[in-house]
C-alpha cells in the first residue's frame, strides 16, 4: 500500500485550540506535531533512517469506530523540533483505524500496529523505511481477539514480541485476558500466547509497555483499569514463556498508557506516563536490575511538561523512543473535538545524579 500526501505543512511548537496545549518544564522541549481541529490522538513515535516518525489517529471525536477515523504520519529530521508534511497511512471510509503500537524489525525498518474497528475488525501491521511510504505486511487472525496490540520489541532467541490485552472496560468480573504475540519472520506471521485468562477487571493489566533487559529477562509496566489504581509490573525471566504480575507503587496516573525506554549502556529504565486530571507528564527512572524484582520501589517522579486540556480523558497515552542522548515522547492534549498531538524531547537520564540512590547507585 502506498501513501498519498495529505497536508504539505511543516508544524512547529505553537499555540493551539483551547485546552490543546503542552508546556515544558526544566530541560524538556515541546513541539506540536498535529494541531486541531478534530480529535488527533493515540500517537506512536519511532526513529528510522535517521528521522523520527510520529504516527497518529484522527477522527471527529473521541470514538474509535467512525469511518472518518484514519491513521496519518509526519517525520522530523531535527530531533522532533519541527515536523514535515502529513501523509495518510490508511483511511478506509468503512472502518475506524487507530494506531496502537510501533517497533523495529531486524533490518531497522519501522513497524506500526493499526487496529481496525467496524465491519472488518482486526489488526494490521505496516512497515516503513522512511516514514513516508507504508506497506501492510500482515493481517493476522487472533483468538481471543485483542482489544489492542502494543509495541513490538526484540527478544533474543524468540524474535519480535508484542503484548496484547482483550476484554470489556465496562465489565467488572472475569472475561479479561492478556498475553504475548511472537514472530520469527519479521512480523509477517504471529503466534499468540495467552498468559492471563478470565481475569476480573481489577486484575487486568492493559496497554502494556515492555523492554528486554538481557538474559531473557523482560520488564513491562501496564495500565490498570477502574480509577486511580497503581500500575502493574510484569516480569519474565525466560524470554516471555512465563510471567509474574505485581502491583507497583505508581498510583499518580489515571488510566493512561505508560511507556518504557531502556538504555543498555547505563542500565537505567525510564517509565514515562501522563497523570490525567493533574495534566502532568512524568518520568520515573530506576536501575533495571534493581527494580526488576522490586515493583514497589520505583523512585519519585519528575515532571517534564504540563498539559492544558479541560477533560481528563482527552489527553495522555505517552509513547516514547530513544534518540541518541535524548528520549522523544509523543502524547496528545485537548478536548473530545479539538485535540493536538505533541512531541516532547528530554535528555536521557544519567547515573550519578540527584536520584542516584533511587536508581541503584548505592
Amino acid at each position: 500500500m502506498r501513501l498519498s500526501l495529505v497536508l504539505p505543512l511543516a508544524v512547529a511548537c505553537g499555540a493551539a485550540a483551547s485546552g490543546a496545549r503542552m508546556s515544558p518544564r526544566g530541560p524538556a522541549e515541546v513541539s506540536e506535531v498535529q494541531p486541531p481541529p478534530s480529535y488527533n490522538s493515540w500517537p506512536m513515535v519511532q526513529t528510522v533512517g535517521g528521522k523520527a516518525v510520529c504516527a497518529y489517529s484522527r477522527g471527529s471525536a473521541h470514538t474509535i469506530g467512525e469511518g472518518r477515523r484514519g491513521v496519518y504520519a509526519r517525520t522530523s529530521s531535527d530531533g522532533g523540533r519541527t515536523w514535515g508534511p502529513e501523509v495518510c497511512v490508511v483511511n478506509d471510509p468503512s472502518l475506524g483505524e487507530v494506531t496502537i503500537g510501533k517497533g523495529l524489525d531486524s533490518s531497522g525498518a519501522m513497524l506500526l500496529w493499526v487496529r481496525r474497528w467496524g465491519r472488518k475488525q482486526g489488526h494490521d501491521l505496516y512497515r516503513t523505511v522512511d516514514g513516508i511510504s507504508f506497506e501492510r505486511i500482515s493481517s493476522p487472525s487472533f483468538s481471543p481477539m485483542p482489544m489492542q496490540v502494543t509495541d513490538a520489541f526484540s527478544v533474543p532467541g524468540v524474535g519480535l514480541m508484542s503484548l496484547w490485552f482483550a476484554g470489556n472496560y465496562r465489565k467488572e468480573e472475569n472475561g479479561h485476558h492478556w498475553g504475548t504475540l511472537t514472530s520469527a519472520d519479521g512480523g509477517r506471521t504471529w503466534r499468540q500466547n495467552t498468559v492471563g485468562a478470565d481475569l476480573a477487571k481489577k486484575d487486568w493489566p492493559t496497554e502494556q509497555s515492555a523492554v528486554h533487559i538481557g538474559g531473557g529477562r523482560i520488564l513491562a509496566v501496564a495500565r490498570s483499569e477502574g480509577g486511580g489504581k497503581p500500575q502493574f509490573q510484569l516480569t519474565s525471566t525466560d524470554g516471555g514463556a512465563t510471567w509474574q504480575c505485581r502491583r507497583t507503587n505508581i498510583a499518580d496516573v489515571l488510566e493512561s498508557t505508560p511507556s518504557l525506554v531502556y538504555d543498555p549502556a547505563t542500565g537505567l529504565v525510564s517509565n514515562y506516563y501522563y497523570q490525567r486530571g493533574a495534566k502532568l507528564l512524568k518520568r520515573r527512572v530506576a536501575d533495571a536490575n534493581a527494580i526488576f524484582g522490586r515493583p514497589m520501589e520505583w523512585p519519585e517522579p519528575e515532571v517534564l511538561a504540563e498539559g492544558g486540556e479541560k477533560r481528563a480523558y482527552d489527553a495522555g497515552n505517552v509513547n516514547a523512543v530513544s534518540m541518541g542522548d535524548r528520549h522523544l515522547l509523543a502524547l496528545y492534549s485537548g478536548t473530545e473535538s479539538d485535540c493536538a498531538v505533541f512531541a516532547v524531547s528530554v535528555p536521557a537520564p544519567k547515573r550519578g545524579g540527584a536520584r542516584a540512590a533511587a536508581t541503584g547507585d548505592r
